[in-house]
């Protein structure tokens, strides 16, 4: 089977420094045990070939989403960018917002959820703990109802801190387990072997032209978001 490729309409954004990705689910960010191409070998391959340079293409890894999750994905074009823009994202100076469509309801409609989260690398697997230990993390977001149809329902998700998983398993353990995520409780997979959970947008100051930048990906052609579509501004 061929090894996808990056097109003109995977880029959400472009210039000097910055690449923007619209990954779709099942890429991996970075190379993994799969050997599957990832969203870097894949943007150094775009830039090759778009620009027709000689030898090695830089392309930095600014943040990472997990690989059936879509949305945007952030590559520093430059070294210089690359640090600048890792710098804020440690500093949480970046606004990231994602949209999930979940099985269940959380207790309130908009709220916050404050968990202490374990991975347990050997699973790729995080739980909630029910106080702090030794390799724990805390996690942190805000949450927000937009939308029901059918027994699915439409949430807002603003990450507070940027820990593995964590979107994922603070949602089920609040009762709203995210659609066709079988590792966190969902019964079912969705046919494109997805998790309806998608990094909507990410707004931050530019590295080096010290500018505001939103950019929004738009919603992945599959069924259980096209009946939210119009609540989706």
């Amino acid at each position: 089977m061929r090894s996808p490729q990056l097109q003109e309409d995977d880029i959400l954004y472009e210039d000097n420094h910055l690449l923007v990705v619209n990954k779709k689910a099942g890429w991996p960010v970075q190379g993994d045990a799969s050997g599957d191409e990832s969203v870097v070998e894949m943007s150094k391959a775009f830039l090759k070939e778009k620009y027709g340079k000689p030898g090695n293409v830089f392309a930095g890894l600014v943040h990472r989403i997990d690989r059936p999750v879509s949305g945007l994905v952030l590559i520093a074009k430059t070294s210089k960018a690359l640090s600048r823009m890792t710098k804020s994202f440690q500093s949480r100076e970046v606004e990231k917002y994602y949209l999930a469509v979940t099985l269940g309801k959380t207790p309130v409609e908009r709220g916050f959820l404050e968990d202490e989260l374990l991975k347990d690398r050997s699973r790729n697997q995080v739980r909630v703990l029910s106080a702090p230990r030794p390799g724990s993390k805390s996690a942190r977001l805000d949450y927000e109802l937009l939308a029901e149809s059918g027994g699915h329902y439409l949430m807002g998700i603003r990450p507070l801190t940027g820990r593995s998983h964590q979107i994922r398993v603070q949602l089920a353990h609040a009762g709203a387990v995210i659609a066709g995520d079988l590792k966190y409780g969902a019964p079912a997979p969705l046919p494109d072997k997805s998790i309806a959970l998608h990094a909507r947008s990410l707004a931050f100051i530019h590295p080096v032209k010290k500018e505001p930048l939103k950019i929004t990906a738009p919603l992945p052609p599959i069924s259980i978001w096209s009946k939210f579509e119009n609540q989706i501004s």
